[in-house]
């Protein structure tokens, strides 16, 4: 029987360098169709996660699936077509435009050395307009604020068309107009039937978005499962060192330390 995940996590370990495991023994779930978030202080191995999902980095024990398949079965173009990533930051060495940056997103659907289509352009467009930034498809991306960037990025990844989004604490550097923006996107990408895993040290954002968490403790104990069983004040409180009270107003929930 195939697993229904979208990720699948089982007794994966990680290790950095020589080093301690970075992770040990992880298992965890990601149901197709909702927003997992992967709650920690930063360095708490968050990002680590990502890339393991990526194939980016390889466990040393364990089995990692993806929609029921081991990981390991997935070509690089596979992967690609799958998921995308919206990471942190990127260092851009060319000067390209909004725009063929943007299309950079449409290479693992495209053959070797074919250049994008006017389905890749039109695929291309509308992520732009979706997080906002259209208007600026002409400009040279050295020009962009730090939020365009972020928006950039974000656009980037919808191109690939994904199955899954991965996206890597995504509220930094946005305003708050942005961070309003990003927020109903990916609610609509939920509704929409597609799944996203983000990481975030902020827990007031994971209370925003997600329906399933990952908490990773000092230490490197982790912890999975529904939004409503895991966003405890002894879970928070434990997670950041800081006596944290959560309430619930209007039919969200919210933290106060």
């Amino acid at each position: 029987m195939s697993d229904p995940s979208a990720v699948a996590f089982s007794e994966v370990s990680f290790t950095h360098g020589g080093d301690a495991p970075q992770i040990r023994d992880c298992s965890f779930q990601v149901p197709e169709g909702s927003i997992t978030a992967i709650l920690g202080p930063n360095g708490a191995g968050k990002t680590t996660l990502l890339h393991l999902i990526l194939g980016w980095l390889q466990p040393a024990a364990g089995r990692i699936s993806l929609f029921g398949t081991d990981l390991r079965a997935f070509t690089s173009r596979q992967r690609g077509t799958t998921q995308s990533l919206l990471p942190q930051k990127e260092p851009t060495g060319f000067e390209y435009t909004v725009l063929e940056y943007v299309l950079l997103g449409r290479a693992p659907h495209l053959k070797p050395l074919a250049a994008p289509g006017e389905r890749d352009i039109r695929i291309a467009t509308n992520a732009l307009s979706q997080t906002t930034i259209l208007p600026l498809e002409y400009q040279s991306i050295s020009r962009l604020s730090g939020g365009e960037t972020q928006l950039l990025l974000l656009a980037r990844s919808l191109a690939q068309e994904p199955k899954l989004l991965l996206l890597d604490e995504p509220m930094n550097h946005l305003d708050l107009k942005h961070r309003k923006g990003i927020l109903e996107l990916l609610l609509e990408w939920r509704e929409a039937g597609k799944t996203a895993v983000l990481t975030t040290h902020d827990p007031q954002t994971a209370a925003l978005l997600a329906d399933h968490l990952v908490l990773i403790f000092p230490g490197g104990r982790m912890t999975s499962g529904v939004f409503t069983d895991l966003f405890t004040p002894e879970h928070l409180s434990e997670l950041y060192g800081l006596p944290i009270r959560t309430f619930r107003r209007d039919g969200r929930s919210f933290i106060d330390y």
